[in-house]
C-alpha cells in the first residue's frame, strides 16, 4: 500500500513538472521575436515617402514621333533625352520646366532623284507651365502638366536644300507640351517615372505656297525622379 501511494506521488510530480514545461514553452513560442542573427526583421523602403519637397529633378530617356514637312507621308521616330525640374509652390501646385533633345532619321517628302534617303533630323523643346499633383500615396502618383516654349528644328541635309526634301528649314517655333507623370516610388528620395505627353509644334515652310501648320505628336520618357530634401 505504501509503495502504491509513492508511486502515485511521483506520477504526480512528473506530470506537474511536464506541465509546466509545456506551459513555459509555449509562453515562449508566442513572445515577440527580439532581433538578433539570422531574425527577420520588416523594414518598408516607402515609409518615409512624403509629398512636401521644395524641388525635384528628373531625367529620362525620350522617344518622339514628328513630321519633318508639313507634306511628309512618312513621320519621323527620333530617341533622346529629357531633362526635367520642378519647383513646388504648394502642396498640389509647382512649376516644371522641361527641355528635351531629340534626334533621328526621316523619309523625303519627295520623289526628286536629288533628294536624300533616310536623313538625320532633329527637334529640341525647351518648355516651361504649371504642373498638378493629382491622385497620390506612398506607392506613386499622378501629375499632370501643361507648358509652352518654343522648339528648334534642325535637318542635317548638307549642301541639300530643304525645298529638296519637301522639308521645314531650321527654324525656332511655337511648341507646347501637354500630358503628365506616371511615378512609382521606390523609396524617400528616388522615384521610377514614365511620362507620356502629347508635343504641338508650329514650323512654317516659306515655299511658294507658303505653309504654315501646327503639328500635333506623341511622346514619351522613361526614367528617374530625384525629390531633394528641403521641405517647402
Amino acid at each position: 500500500m505504501r509503495n502504491s501511494v509513492s508511486f502515485s506521488a511521483v506520477l504526480a510530480a512528473v506530470a506537474c513538472l511536464a506541465l509546466s514545461f509545456g506551459t513555459c514553452a509555449l509562453a515562449q513560442s508566442n513572445a515577440s521575436p527580439t532581433a538578433g542573427n539570422g531574425t527577420y526583421v520588416a523594414s518598408d523602403p516607402l515609409s518615409g515617402v512624403r509629398y512636401d519637397n521644395r524641388f525635384d529633378v528628373s531625367l529620362g530617356m525620350a522617344y518622339d514621333h514628328m513630321k519633318a514637312g508639313a507634306n511628309v507621308l512618312q513621320g519621323a521616330n527620333l530617341g533622346g533625352a529629357d531633362l526635367s525640374a520642378s519647383y513646388w509652390l504648394f502642396k498640389h501646385l509647382g512649376v516644371e520646366g522641361s527641355g528635351r533633345a531629340y534626334l533621328g532619321s526621316s523619309g523625303a517628302g519627295t520623289t526628286n532623284p536629288s533628294a536624300l534617303h533616310g536623313p538625320f533630323v532633329g527637334q529640341y523643346l525647351f518648355v516651361a507651365g504649371p504642373e498638378w499633383l493629382g491622385p497620390h500615396n506612398k506607392h506613386g502618383a499622378v501629375i499632370a502638366h501643361a507648358m509652352f516654349g518654343g522648339a528648334y528644328f534642325d535637318a542635317h541635309l548638307g549642301n541639300v536644300t530643304p525645298l529638296t526634301e519637301n522639308f521645314y528649314y531650321n527654324q525656332i517655333a511655337p511648341a507646347a507640351i501637354i500630358g503628365g507623370h506616371i511615378d512609382l516610388n521606390r523609396s524617400a528620395h528616388w522615384v521610377f517615372r514614365v511620362t507620356p505627353d502629347v508635343v504641338m509644334t508650329h514650323y512654317t515652310m516659306p515655299y511658294t505656297p507658303a505653309v504654315s501648320q501646327f503639328d500635333l505628336n506623341f511622346a514619351l520618357s522613361v526614367g528617374v525622379e530625384y525629390k531633394f530634401s528641403k521641405k517647402r
